[in-house]
């Protein structure tokens, strides 16, 4: 019977596509059910469109923003961008969203239950082979890094939405109870949503970044607004696609497109109650002031590795730095910026292994491809500035990509590595440079002694960002002392320390700042779409003996 079931679904699919046009064949064999476009055919002749969603439906707008193909400049897709004049249906969505969220402890428990199964089917659906596909390649289009890279950020949020099914989102919501001082009074701890909310984030990680965090924002009841870079948001586009079609409600959400301008004016006429934004510094703290400090962030990480003194997988922990510096050409907020290396390892061979490795990069399997905030000049610039320092040198890359047609409003330079002695990184007005954060490949590397530790302490404890780090050592006390004084959110330690990595297992986020966000974990979820809601519940009875007391 299934040989028989198997060969009338194949029968029935070759008439299909004979009857279909044949323009549409190749779409037919190549996009899920889903999807309205196809990573393989979207090109300028053929571009691709990315809408709007809003009170329950797709939208488009009066202004069409093309983006153009960081590999080649070509425009091939256009995006339908908000302006300030039409942010009124999204200003009235969120309105309809009480503080007290679309779903509560005490109110409609039943959507915990729903979103359990959206996300078992949301899972499912990413798990099929074409559909991680379809992401992986559409995430190569738009921000190009390697398959492996791609497919792996697809792995990882399929991975997420598999831990949060069935139970598991009621679970999040999960309240306590203390007993009272007399009968018929306790007081109940709960997780209370936000109700209206918004989401910002970046281009490097267009699918893993927006869909953890929106899930997270509705499995705790809350609606938000979400808002991706324009030059990679086709990716989220097509998976809210994908959830409608696993039963996400459609009033549960928004997706806007816009500048950075129309979607500030948004936030502040909607006043969403919280606003999580991934993103750059700079931009981070003019949100945190508009919006008058109701922000999470998870901001931009120049991000630090320090080698220990006991030297021994020597080819692994060079692989793991090119990985950490140079995957996704340095484009991860958790990308290796420092290496500050044990003297111990000078002679190990290191450098000239991370060298070797950094040349195995090529544009043509997009090992390294262009950088879509940082120019060629910009890099270049920054790297002969570091120059002018006594005794830096360049130690690998520090030249433009060649043959390539990557657009010059975009970056394209070789895996590069610049040392800097250490004595002259903490010197003033040496130290802003060093620890400016170059979102492209480039890292600068140190050397320091045992007595130098200290320096290499203090260099830590005066950066700013403090999202990831990585102490590679097994020396036990040499870890203590490290770990024990910094305070990088995310810090891997041992001898297969990284800086990169935000798998759904572990917390992701920065640490020493209030505002802090972390992605991933259901205490990251906890931490950023809820807050705390204490109720006492006083029934009585009364004492039967009460009288009135005296006026106190």
């Amino acid at each position: 019977m299934s040989r028989l079931l198997s060969r009338r679904h194949l029968a029935a699919a070759a008439a299909a596509r004979r009857s279909a046009p044949l323009a549409c064949v190749s779409r037919w064999l190549h996009t899920p059910s889903f999807a309205t476009v196809s990573p393989q055919e979207v090109s300028g002749s053929s571009p691709a469109e990315v809408h709007n969603f809003v009170q329950g439906s797709w939208t488009a707008s009066t202004n069409w923003n093309w983006i153009v193909d960081p590999l080649n400049g070509e425009k091939f897709i256009k995006v339908a961008e908000v302006q300030g004049t039409e942010i009124k249906p999204f200003v009235e969505s969120l309105s309809k969203c009480p503080k007290h969220g679309l779903h509560n402890p005490l109110k409609a428990p039943e959507r915990y239950l729903m979103y359990g199964d959206i996300s078992a089917k949301a899972a499912h659906m990413l798990g099929q082979p074409e559909v991680s596909d379809f992401f992986a390649k559409l995430i190569q289009r738009v921000s190009p890094k390697s398959y492996q890279q791609a497919l792996a950020e697809v792995q990882v949020s399929q991975k997420f939405l598999e831990n949060f099914c069935g139970d598991q989102v009621r679970f999040l919501a999960r309240s306590f109870a203390v007993p009272g001082n007399h009968l018929g009074q306790r007081s109940n701890g709960y997780r209370w949503p936000y109700g209206p909310v918004a989401i910002i984030t970046p281009f490097n990680f267009p699918l893993e970044i927006p869909l953890l965090q929106v899930m997270g924002a509705l499995y705790m009841g809350n609606k938000p607004v979400l808002k991706v870079d324009s030059k990679v948001s086709v990716v989220m586009e097509q998976m809210l696609r994908l959830l409608h079609e696993c039963g996400l409600p459609a009033e549960d959400m928004d997706f806007i497109n816009s500048d950075g301008i129309t979607m500030n004016k948004l936030l502040v006429e909607a006043n969403p109650k919280m606003t999580l934004f991934t993103g750059s510094s700079r931009v981070a703290e003019k949100l945190a002031a508009d919006l008058n400090g109701r922000i999470k962030l998870e901001d931009a990480g120049f991000d630090w590795k320090i080698l220990g003194p006991d030297v021994q997988e020597v080819d692994y922990i060079a692989w793991v730095c090119d990985q950490d510096a140079y995957a996704c050409s340095g484009q991860k907020c958790s990308a290796q910026s420092v290496l500050f290396m044990h003297k111990n390892w000078s002679s190990s061979g290191l450098l000239e292994k991370m060298k070797k490795l950094s040349e195995r990069r090529k544009l043509e399997d997009l090992t390294i491809g262009p950088v879509l905030t940082v120019t060629t000049e910009a890099m270049t610039e920054h790297m002969n500035n570091l120059l002018k320092i006594p005794g830096s040198k360049v130690l690998f890359g520090g030249e433009p990509l060649e043959n390539h047609s990557i657009p010059k409003i975009y970056g394209a330079i070789k895996p590069t590595a610049v040392f800097v002695p250490l004595e002259e990184i903490l010197k003033s007005g040496n130290f802003e440079l060093v620890t400016k954060e170059i979102f492209g490949p480039f890292q600068v590397v140190t050397e320091y002694s045992e007595d130098q530790l200290e320096l290499v302490l203090e260099a830590c404890e005066r950066m700013n960002a403090h999202l990831t780090a990585a102490v590679v050592s097994n020396d036990p006390l040499f870890l203590q002392e490290v770990l024990g004084r910094s305070v990088n959110g995310t810090t891997y330690a041992g001898i297969r320390a990284r800086t990169t990595g935000a798998p759904q297992n572990h917390w992701f986020g920065p640490a020493g700042d209030p505002r802090g966000a972390g992605i991933g974990t259901p205490e990251a979820i906890k931490l950023v779409w809820s807050c705390h809601r204490e109720i006492i519940y006083d029934i009585g009875p009364v004492p039967k003996n009460w009288a009135l007391p005296s006026a106190t």
